[in-house]
């Protein structure tokens, strides 16, 4: 892996060093947890493009603190100087031997040693939730790749893409004393077979017979708070559009409605005298619905 490396690449090769190095595979090994705990650090910075923008200007160490004083530079490019074969190198002190040349952030910071408390490194997780658990909220329990557990609050109205951040459940400090890192989670929504979100809104699209759309009706209609009754209003067509007022997203600023579109299904096998009694009907009203002003042809 280059310097150019890109995030899916980082990625790529974190999820592969923190699973054979996972503490679970090398019980009782303290050098692999060690190396577990080194890699998890390490990627907290290469695998923030901010981050790890600012180590290479040299505003934070390979820990993530702030530099006290304008220190010698590290940059990426010192570590690919390493003999051939492998590249972003630095001597790795500890027991348990080095990283092979694929792993970019691990030979990046190496053994830090002591320097005095140092927070922990924040650890990332993605979520994949439910539409209908973003939307109300929900209680998920998670497994962390070091083996914790994590009991995780959705609140109600989550969007797509959001962060949630557990306070002091990350690495833990180092130097003694240091404050313990954050889980930070990132929200993934599902799709839905029937509702799409509008902001605070939710659309859905609901099928009506020739029948319920001519002489009107009441259909249920589903919400992501369960079924309701629904008028459909004489003469109604496909497109017309019927708010289900409160029935949307529930957030702190606002409450949101639901809305639904009618879609008018004609019968899988229309009969004879279905047939016959519409062509009648027209011939006595003409209509053009393809008019330019979209009103009946006179």
């Amino acid at each position: 892996m280059t310097r150019e490396a890109k995030q899916a690449e980082i990625r790529k090769a974190y999820i592969r060093l923190a699973k054979s190095n996972h503490p679970d595979l090398h019980p009782g090994d303290k050098a692999a947890e060690a190396r577990f705990k080194e890699i998890a650090a390490a990627y907290d910075i290469v695998g923030d493009d901010k981050k790890r923008a600012r180590f290479d200007s040299g505003e934070i160490d390979a820990s993530g603190a702030e530099r006290q004083k304008p220190p010698e530079r590290e940059f990426y490019r010192e570590h690919a100087e390493a003999h051939p074969g492998f590249k972003y190198e630095r001597p790795w002190n500890g027991s348990g031997g080095g990283f092979d040349d694929g792993d970019l952030f691990a030979e990046l910071f190496g053994r830090r040693g002591e320097r005095g408390a140092a927070p922990g490194a924040d650890v990332h997780y993605t979520l994949a939730v439910d539409f209908t658990e973003a939307v109300l909220g929900a209680k998920k329990r998670v497994t962390m790749a070091d083996g914790k557990t994590l009991d995780i609050s959705i609140p109600a109205g989550l969007m797509d893409g959001q962060t949630l951040r557990l306070r002091g459940q990350g690495q833990p400090g180092r130097g003694g004393g240091g404050e313990p890192g954050d889980v930070l989670v990132e929200i993934h929504v599902n799709s839905h077979p029937l509702f799409t979100r509008d902001g605070n809104d939710i659309r859905s699209v609901l099928p009506v017979t020739l029948g319920e759309a001519l002489a009107g009706a009441k259909v249920q209609a589903d919400t992501v708070a369960g079924a309701v009754q629904l008028t459909i209003p004489k003469g109604s067509n496909t497109g017309t559009t019927l708010r289900l007022r409160g029935k949307g997203v529930k957030s702190k600023a606002s409450h949101g409605d639901h809305f639904v579109q009618l879609q008018v299904m004609l019968p899988e096998h229309p009969g004879d005298d279905l047939i016959k009694a519409v062509a009648e009907w027209e011939a006595k009203h003409p209509n053009n619905p393809r008019a330019t002003d979209g009103r009946p042809a006179r």
